[in-house]
């Protein structure tokens, strides 16, 4: 769980913040793109602000591309370590389902400086992933396979003395995936409490972020090894710029979409940052001939980005289309924006909201952002929650207030169907296996009575049926004495007074859901980039593809 003291009350400029009937449908929230308030951006952001040192004090692989590294980040407080083995693994054995025993490469960030005892435990335990066991001492566990052909390839021109095609690379765009990054507690590793008080940890997800960095860098070193053990005196090292168009893929499935259900607390303050960001934004009375020329370079970077991304998926094949079409358009715009017109961030706004589709206005909402750092970057400070804080009961509330703030906050719930089998026809529960999230058939498959309490429109509506020939002046405490089974959608209802965007405005069991949307939104607050559906169920991305390596961070570059 992501924990901090404060939370952001989206009330700046209130006026211009985009509504939550607007914000938080999945259609919409399946087109978020990344954008400076990104984690990986903060994370970047943070370690080129306080000078953080890279270094690499342990390199024991041998020339089959099998041993240990690590990689050590020391910031102005602490340390960490990226505790790297890697593997020579059998193609037959290489696959990115869960469900995979053996890996390319294993990693674990250890808290502070392993000592020869630590390396040996890990070493026994990493490789294992599931089936090991790590420490407090650990903030991290994960797991990459290589992108086989692409691997090979930079692999075979290193090792006669030239660089890779530059094209093979941005067809893929990077040489390993990530298949997990574990934290927050999970087999064994630090609890996210031990560490939510340190500065450079506090924002969400910024030891899985250092993890992925680092990783990044560990691929780096073992194609130039591996070519240089292949190729002797004739290998040279990989191209900075081609380095640099590099990134760590991540193959993602449905573990990761009830995230943002289960979080609603953090889920708000994502988006209310995200919301605050471009309200103050559009609430600017002029656009500055900097900002103006910074929009311009974000646009062609996007657009160089939407020509590179590439997917064949049914799903993903008109949104790129539209995509590409809408950031013409808005090249076309800016031909003669921001003329004289008052609050011209505004005005280019209300006319994209006009004109493009939600990939396109999605798109722009990070592009207005971006020249804005400034004015927008203290929000990142904000993003985390205190989920226990507005997850108390108040028992005393009465249950007309209760009905009427639920009448408010979940209209959009209460207008659906649920007898209709199509609002119900599939639901949530946990692998048995693997202890991760799945889909079911609810009609077609066993295993409703394991279903997990992720269908909050119609507990929503169950809630509302419930009081509805109840006593307004009947305090909550009672009636949850004589309803437990209410409690967390009550929890929720109250919730809402709070944060706003806590919710996923849509039936999440109905039968065209589509949770890649989820997952979607949840990886661009990361910072993901190619988004590259396989099924409505499982992604690729590409995380850290254009930003600095360590080595490079004094060389300029966005943050």
């Amino acid at each position: 769980m992501q924990t901090m003291t404060h939370d952001i009350v989206p009330a700046e400029p209130a006026g211009l913040l985009r509504p939550p009937a607007q914000v938080m449908r999945l259609a919409r929230l399946g087109c978020a793109h990344p954008m400076r308030l990104s984690f990986l951006r903060v994370l970047l952001r943070r370690v080129r602000r306080e000078g953080w040192v890279f270094d690499r004090p342990l390199w024991q692989v041998d020339a089959r591309g099998v041993g240990r590294a690590v990689y050590r980040a020391r910031g102005p407080r602490r340390t960490y370590c990226l505790v790297a083995f890697a593997h020579d693994l059998p193609d037959e054995m290489r696959s990115d389902r869960v469900i995979a025993t053996a890996w390319d490469a294993t990693f674990a960030l250890f808290d502070g400086e392993p000592s020869e005892a630590d390396l040996d435990r890990l070493a026994a335990n990493v490789p294992l992933q599931e089936a090991g066991r790590i420490t407090a001492a650990e903030l991290t566990l994960s797991r990459a396979n290589r992108s086989v052909r692409l691997f090979a390839h930079v692999v075979d021109r290193l090792a006669a003395g030239q660089q890779p095609d530059a094209a093979e690379i941005e067809a893929v765009g990077y040489l390993m995936r990530t298949t997990a990054v574990y934290g927050s507690g999970k087999f064994g590793a630090a609890d996210r409490d031990r560490i939510a008080d340190r500065p450079e940890l506090a924002a969400p997800f910024q030891a899985e972020m250092l993890t992925v960095w680092l990783i990044r860098e560990f691929t780096f070193d073992i194609v130039e090894h591996l070519a240089h053990a292949q190729g002797g005196d004739r290998a040279v090292r990989l191209d900075p710029a081609l380095r640099r168009r590099l990134g760590v893929g991540n193959s993602t499935g449905l573990g990761m979409a009830p995230f943002l259900v289960k979080h609603p607390n953090l889920l708000n303050n994502w988006i209310a940052a995200r919301e605050t960001a471009l309200a103050r934004v559009r609430a600017l009375p002029s656009a500055t001939p900097e900002a103006v020329l910074a929009l311009r370079r974000a646009l062609a970077d996007a657009q160089q980005n939407a020509a590179a991304w590439q997917s064949s998926h049914d799903l993903q094949v008109p949104k790129l289309a539209d995509l590409r079409a809408d950031l013409d358009r808005i090249a076309d715009w800016l031909r003669s924006w921001p003329g004289r017109e008052p609050h011209p961030w505004d005005a280019l706004w209300r006319r994209a909201e006009a004109a493009l589709t939600l990939e396109g206005q999605e798109a722009l909402v990070s592009l207005l952002i971006e020249p804005h750092g400034a004015l927008v970057d203290d929000l990142a400070d904000a993003m985390g929650a205190d989920e226990a804080a507005l997850a108390r009961l108040d028992g005393a509330m009465r249950l007309a207030e209760v009905g009427a703030v639920l009448a408010r906050n979940y209209a959009w719930a209460l207008e659906i169907d649920f007898a209709d089998p199509a609002n119900q026809a599939r639901f949530w529960y946990v692998s048995e296996e693997k202890l991760e999230p799945r889909i079911g058939e609810r009609f077609a498959e066993p295993g409703a009575e394991l279903e997990q309490p992720l269908c909050i429109a119609r507990m929503a509506s169950e809630l509302h049926q419930a009081l509805r020939d109840l006593p307004g002046d009947m305090t909550l405490a009672a009636f949850l004495l004589q309803s437990p089974q209410h409690r967390a959608m009550a929890r929720r209802v109250q919730m809402t007074r709070h944060a706003p965007y806590a919710e996923i405005r849509d039936n999440l069991i109905a039968a065209d859901v589509l949770p890649i949307d989820m997952m979607r939104c949840k990886l661009a607050f990361f910072g993901a980039s190619h988004f590259d559906p396989r099924s409505d169920k499982w992604v690729r991305i590409s995380l850290f593809q254009g930003e600095p390596s360590p080595s490079d961070l004094g060389q300029g570059g966005r943050a």
